[in-house]
């Protein structure tokens, strides 16, 4: 069921109660930390995004509030190699649990696979969105293959620097010849 519900001011509890579907796309500049991975001057195309907000029942307890998210953005960064732009896919898929408190997602956290968080009253699905892009940009980005030859520096060819340097056995002979 998808409602009006407000992104960038979520109630994720109730969301999760009424099990809404959210969706849409924000341009990559309403991500401000993102749009400064962006290195080319050609406008990104719009992020991608739903999330989906649950109440799974628990037996004997009250239930678990998970929010299913995913997202999409096609990123502009400088290639390691050769320093132009490369475009990159970036793309999340995540499930993450929220509980009450930061102590109880601080242990559930460092115990579980799940990502889990502490249950906020709002929930700015745009920051989360924008973290979790941000975490899985790439560390090292570059082209498949550079689009412009690297340019490889002079090297002296081997015989002429095998000439250059002179031979150790002549230098040692010559301290030798000198006692």
């Amino acid at each position: 069921m998808t409602t009006a519900a407000d992104p960038r001011k979520l109630d994720i509890a109730r969301s999760a109660r009424d099990a809404d579907h959210l969706q849409g796309e924000w341009p990559l500049t309403d991500l401000p930390r993102l749009a400064e991975a962006q290195v080319s001057e050609e406008p990104a195309p719009p992020v991608q995004w739903s999330a989906q907000a649950e109440l799974r029942p628990v037996l004997g307890g009250e239930g678990q509030t998970w929010l299913h998210l995913q997202a999409h953005a096609e990123v502009a960064m400088a290639c390691q190699r050769c320093l132009a732009p490369v475009r990159l896919p970036v793309a999340v898929d995540r499930w993450i649990r929220f509980v009450t408190g930061e102590e109880q997602a601080e242990a559930l956290d460092a115990d579980s696979e799940d990502d889990v968080l502490a249950l906020p009253r709002w929930l700015d699905l745009a920051e989360l969105i924008e973290d979790e892009l941000l975490l899985a940009l790439p560390i090292v980005p570059r082209h498949e293959v550079c689009p412009a030859p690297l340019p490889i520096p002079a090297q002296p060819a081997e015989e002429e620097s095998a000439e250059a340097r002179p031979n150790p056995f002549a230098v040692l002979a010559q301290l030798k010849s000198r006692s």
